[in-house]
């Protein structure tokens, strides 16, 4: 059986990228019919907190992963010492100073160096295809820490063979650290290992909106801004191929899920995609998958005047304000077109007509046509040029707040 694992540091919020590389690796699994395990490397981290664990459990969840198994690699502890013992009895390991903790505190620090072999690896990359490292060309990793602590290389290699990892999906960048994990299991006496998938890290396309560092945003972030699951799943599922992107399920898109339709060339986050995408899925989104989200006595009235005109969800805010609130509209100069529409406003109660009578009246009656009455009336009522049909916006706000905006547009 195929068995894909994602291994994360919780000592934070999961990033965007981190969670690409996790739902690729889910995606990947259940496509063969596989199992997925999520890893939490935890050994010997400060900042390991359970809480972490937790959020990043929660997120993931939310994006729409599940998994069949989940691991606390700081519960091995005794099998990683193991193996370094094993590597210690064959003279793999040498003590060594630690630069990065002797930068940090008084006096050498000795660590334990796994002494990489003088050869090259390679292996057949289910994204870049053909992939050599010259090890002689990379310096010897940490495989114990000086406090004792097993490093997330050995941990790593120990896990996937006493799992039985057959495939591990991760971010090119990893190139490196895979050639290291590759010598250190063959260091093992497990040389036959598993498939090996590197996606190229995900580029900030420029765009202002949603601009900050792609590789610094999170699966968190994201959803407070009202990013929905679906979309994001959708974008990141075929971010990197030439697949159509569309609004679909996690196991729908499992069904045509294929690494090998990913380039090995960087794939630019582009915002402007996503927010489209999100759009598409809040259009047909119902009034129940979103009431817990939208303001206090929404209706289902007003989330179908609205919803086709959000990139975000938490844009209803300003929409309920609109129809439920107080807005202060700005001064229209067509006051004697808003002076003539006061007086022909219909009197309550108002049915999904009113807008089209009262439009077809006031053009009778002012000799404007219907299209040249929208924008000046639409200033007033709302406060913006734009936005959902006024057919639908109208009987929403009422008679007496509209009276009122009118009102203050012609001051």
């Amino acid at each position: 059986m195929m068995r894909a694992c994602f291994t994360v540091s919780p000592s934070g919020p999961i990033s965007v990228g981190a969670a690409r590389i996790a739902l690729l690796g889910y995606l990947h699994a259940r496509r063969h019919s596989g199992r997925f395990r999520l890893r939490f490397y935890d050994v010997g981290n400060d900042h390991a907190r359970a809480d972490y664990v937790a959020a990043i459990e929660r997120e993931l969840r939310w994006l729409g992963i599940d998994w069949d198994e989940s691991q606390r690699q700081s519960q091995g502890l005794s099998e990683y010492l193991q193996a370094f013992e094993r590597l210690q009895r064959t003279g793999r390991v040498y003590p060594a100073v630690d630069n990065r903790e002797s930068r940090t505190k008084r006096g050498s620090q000795s660590c334990w160096k796994f002494r990489l072999s003088d050869r090259t690896v390679g292996w057949h990359d289910l994204v870049l295809g053909p992939c050599t490292v010259a090890l002689h060309a990379i310096a010897d990793p940490v495989v114990l820490q000086a406090d004792g602590t097993p490093a997330a290389c050995l941990a790593g290699v120990v896990d996937d063979i006493a799992t039985d990892v057959t495939d591990v999906i991760r971010c090119r960048t990893s190139v490196q650290a895979t050639a290291v994990e590759v010598d250190l299991r063959a260091a093992l006496d497990h040389g036959r290992g598993p498939r090996f998938a590197h996606l190229p890290a995900l580029e900030d396309a420029g765009e202002k909106r949603l601009a900050r560092r792609v590789d610094a945003r999170t699966l968190r972030s994201l959803r407070r801004d009202g990013v929905e699951n679906v979309a994001l799943a959708a974008y990141l599922a075929r971010l990197g191929t030439q697949d159509a992107v569309e609004p679909t399920s996690l196991p729908q898109l499992s069904t045509t899920f294929d690494l090998g339709h990913f380039s090995p060339q960087p794939a630019p986050f582009k915002a402007a995609t996503l927010l489209a995408l999100n759009r598409r899925v809040l259009a047909s989104s119902d009034l129940t998958s979103v009431k817990d989200r939208l303001p206090p006595g929404a209706t289902e009235a007003f989330w179908l005047a609205i919803r086709t005109e959000l990139d975000l969800l938490g844009e209803a805010r300003g929409w309920w304000d609109v129809v439920a609130g107080s807005i202060v509209p700005p001064r229209v100069a067509e006051t004697r077109l808003l002076g003539l529409a006061l007086d022909l406003l219909p009197h309550e109660p108002w049915n999904g007509t009113v807008w089209h009578d009262w439009i077809d009246a006031l053009a009778r009656a002012s000799g404007w046509c219907a299209e040249a009455l929208a924008l000046p009336l639409r200033l007033a009522l709302t406060g913006e040029d734009g936005g959902p049909e006024l057919a639908a916006l109208l009987p929403l706000i009422g008679r007496a707040r509209a009276i009122q905006r009118l009102r203050l547009a012609l001051q």
